[in-house]
């Protein structure tokens, strides 16, 4: 796929690749990373610019000690690479994962960084994006330290909600968060046992119901946790 058949395809991304250069573009590259398929890898050396314009994954940071801490998750439009080259560094801070097809339009970093200091528009909007990425941690920073399992999964499952149109007074359909429980553990931030017994607790009282291993959740049930988080940041 070339990036002009990637631009039909997904219209949105012509806002950011309107004033590529045309040498720039035609050195691009359109690639597909599979669901669990790393796109790249924490302290590797970047070489290259990215533009998803399909598809979700999420960032993590992995240790030596085996355990996985995940940082966010993104959709698209979304960049990868975008924070390395605006801090000048060599090498990426993070792991990506994708979680489910991500389409990637690519083009090295040599051109990146030409385009970025040609182009105000692609660089006001990477800039935003970094800064978006920036406000949601610092936002939410140390929650996981203060709230108790129940409270941390309950937003996790207000925000898919809120992400997958729950809000909408007109959405009746249920909504399932297909995750494995490995991958919200690193989600939630916490282990799998508390994890597992925090999901029996919140089922039991109504909150979601589980259908083959899976959290499954309606509108009135969304609702029913909205109202039990705000009156919680209340106490």
């Amino acid at each position: 796929m070339t990036l002009t058949e990637l631009e039909d395809r997904v219209p949105a991304l012509w806002e950011y690749t309107k004033n590529m250069p045309q040498d720039i573009r035609s050195r691009c590259t359109v690639r597909t990373h599979a669901p669990g398929s790393i796109i790249h890898q924490k302290d590797m050396e970047l070489n290259y610019f990215g533009i998803v314009a399909a598809g979700e994954n999420r960032v993590i940071n992995e240790f030596e000690n085996g355990n996985v801490y995940m940082i966010e998750g993104n959709q698209a439009i979304d960049f990868i690479g975008e924070v390395t080259i605006l801090a000048c560094m060599e090498r990426t801070s993070v792991t990506i994962e994708a979680v489910t097809d991500n389409v990637v339009a690519y083009i090295s970093r040599k051109d990146a960084e030409r385009w970025l200091s040609e182009d105000i528009n692609i660089l006001r909007l990477a800039s935003k994006h970094t800064a978006f990425k920036l406000y949601r941690s610092s936002y939410t920073n140390g929650a996981k330290l203060f709230y108790p399992p129940a409270y941390l999964l309950l937003d996790y499952i207000v925000r898919f909600g809120r992400q997958n149109g729950m809000d909408n007074h007109k959405s009746s359909k249920n909504l399932i968060i297909n995750r494995t429980r490995q991958l919200l553990q690193e989600e939630i931030g916490v282990n799998v046992k508390t994890l597992n017994r925090t999901i029996y607790q919140l089922k039991q009282e109504g909150f979601f119901d589980v259908c083959k291993g899976k959290i499954s959740f309606s509108r009135e049930q969304y609702e029913a946790a909205v109202t039990w988080l705000n009156a919680s940041k209340d106490k």
